[in-house]
């Protein structure tokens, strides 16, 4: 008696939170899209400047400070004066060939200009305590602001991309790449991660070297399981007269990589043609048959739907089912 109670105590008391668990979860496909992009786009932005950016700017900074930098460890000969500040403390100038430097903490001496611009723009940072540290901060904020370095950076990037796009398509520069390829293959951990980002990345960036002409449904790889292929080309003449009808070459992608696969070769009767686009179907792949076309959803308002259930084939089977009911019609009554 309480088992019974409590199987029918179950589905009533989950039964209230299954409209709330849907709401979650519309909620969820409607925000994780947006949400997911906007994450990658800005891990893509961080990683760009953490590991690109970042080490660009730092080898620029250095080599403009040691073209840059007139650091003296001792005194320039010139005329000394010395200044007393409000604070109480007392600054020790030197004025050499019409410029003056001034001495630091650890006895460097460096142009006033320069560390007048690095102490007014200090922000809430210490004054640095070397000539070195002078000079970068001072090239940082003379040279290589972010409002001029990031613009510039994509245009150096942009070019460097370009000519190396060129290099590749040239024999020599075709050479190198796969001795590079070479020697990530060959490590035991690297070639494994490398060939899966390659895989990614030879899908959405390469320009696609086989030109699909439609999307079919092939009953493959035997009758009753139906899969989705490109069709490729009209495959061999031998192929053609042995069958004697035309046949079609069809590349059948694998899920969820379709940059993988293979290709068959099929009679052009027994291929369905589908409504379609390239993109749609890659997206059905892809998502392993969850992302669905809006014309493909088998919705009984679809006239292609209804009209699909009213051929003679759905007819005909559903008199075969009539007729293979034991049920006794009237006609049948009457006569017996």
């Amino acid at each position: 008696m309480s088992s019974a109670l409590n199987q029918t105590d179950g589905p009533t008391c989950r039964q209230p939170q299954r409209p709330f668990r849907r709401a979650v979860l519309r909620g969820l496909g409607v925000v994780l899209p947006p949400l997911l992009t906007i994450v990658i786009l800005v891990w893509v932005g961080n990683t760009v400047q953490e590991y690109v950016l970042v080490p660009v700017e730092t080898v620029a900074r250095h080599s403009l400070v040691w073209s840059l930098a007139d650091i003296h460890e001792k005194a320039p000969d010139g005329i000394t004066e010395t200044t007393v500040k409000p604070d109480g403390t007392m600054e020790m100038t030197v004025k050499f060939e019409d410029q003056q430097f001034i001495r630091l903490e650890h006895g460097q001496y460096i142009p006033v200009h320069v560390y007048e611009m690095v102490r007014t723009n200090l922000g809430t940072d210490p004054m640095p305590e070397t000539g070195d540290a002078v000079y970068h901060r001072y090239v940082q904020l003379q040279y290589l602001k972010r409002q001029y370095v990031i613009p510039a950076f994509l245009c150096v990037f942009i070019l460097f991309l370009y000519l190396l796009g060129k290099s590749l398509a040239a024999r020599l520069g075709r050479m190198f790449w796969n001795l590079f390829e070479q020697l990530f293959h060959g490590l035991p951990l690297v070639r494994n991660v490398y060939a899966s980002v390659k895989q990614v990345t030879d899908f959405v960036f390469s320009e696609s070297e086989i030109e699909y002409t439609r999307v079919v449904a092939v009953e493959y790889p035997r009758k009753g399981i139906w899969s989705i292929g490109f069709v490729t080309g009209e495959s061999m003449l031998d192929i053609r007269c042995a069958a004697n009808e035309q046949v079609l070459s069809v590349l059948m992608p694998t899920s969820p990589m379709p940059v993988t696969g293979f290709t068959i070769t099929v009679l052009k009767s027994e291929t369905v043609d589908l409504d379609l686009t390239i993109d749609q179907a890659l997206q059905f792949v892809i998502s392993c048959g969850v992302v669905v076309p809006p014309q493909q959803i088998q919705d009984p308002a679809n006239e292609r739907f209804v009209a699909a259930l009213q051929s003679p084939e759905s007819t005909g089977n559903g008199q075969a089912d009539r007729r293979a009911d034991k049920t006794p019609t009237p006609e049948s009554a009457s006569s017996s």
